[in-house]
């Protein structure tokens, strides 16, 4: 399958500390793929990577086979939804897909925003300010922004941590189907394992900055002789090396 992100040896250092160490992984076209971790593990600052806002240390860090931050236009193939990024609150909901439609350079730009507030069950909310939502249809409205551009790469920092379980089901079904029917790629972040079971095709645990663990969500745990992943997790981030070494051993 197309591989849309290529991730290769990538260090992000601050002077002597290193909050990403050489990480290498890739993402196909139409595959989910869980980032995990405990906080402070690395994963926010590789995805800011990703994004072009932080530049590596070192290594490279590829979308459809162009490099990021070099090659600025493809970066209109990637978007993402996180927690810490606010939709601006001032602006109604129209407005301000329509001005992330601009500024992605969406074509039928208006169509397109009628699109994405009916995929999301925004409608009714149109003509709102984002500043007087909820935090789940905040949420919503950083995900109908995140499909605007459809992108091919589609970056996920705990998309679902505001929304009540009701409503997280039917957004991890439409991301599942986004994947299927346009083959883009999603790297998911996420602390509910849960959820991680449901969606992702495959995971990667990241510890202090290195990938110390990665396979099928369902069956790593068996490997490690754990009942689920969670259980997986929380070992993980307790005994980070202990499982390096027994992927290394390997």
């Amino acid at each position: 399958m197309e591989t849309v992100l290529r991730v290769s040896n990538v260090t992000k250092a601050y002077h002597a500390l290193r909050a990403v160490n050489g990480i290498s992984f890739e993402v196909n076209a139409g595959e989910i793929v869980g980032l995990l971790g405990p906080n402070g593990a690395g994963k926010t600052t590789t995805i800011s990577m990703m994004l072009g806002i932080l530049a590596p240390s070192a290594g490279r860090i590829e979308v459809l086979g162009k490099e990021i931050p070099k090659e600025k236009a493809v970066m209109s193939a990637i978007n993402f939804c996180a927690v810490y990024a606010q939709i601006p609150g001032n602006q109604t909901v129209w407005q301000n897909l329509y001005i992330f439609g601009l500024l992605y350079g969406v074509k039928k730009v208006r169509y397109r925003i009628q699109q994405v507030l009916k995929e999301f069950a925004l409608e009714e909310f149109a003509h709102t300010k984002v500043g007087v939502l909820s935090s789940g249809e905040h949420t919503r409205v950083s995900l109908a922004k995140a499909m605007i551009n459809q992108p091919k790469l589609l970056l996920l920092d705990e998309p679902t941590a505001s929304l009540d379980p009701s409503t997280a089901r039917l957004i991890r079904a439409k991301v599942k189907e986004y994947a299927r029917t346009t083959k883009a790629a999603v790297l998911w972040t996420s602390h509910n394992m849960h959820e991680v079971e449901a969606v992702c095709d495959r995971v990667l645990f990241l510890s202090h900055g290195n990938i110390v663990l990665e396979g099928n969500p369902k069956t790593l745990p068996r490997q490690y002789s754990k009942d689920n992943l969670e259980e997986l997790f929380i070992a993980v981030a307790r005994e980070p090396v202990s499982f390096a070494r027994a992927e290394d051993d390997e």
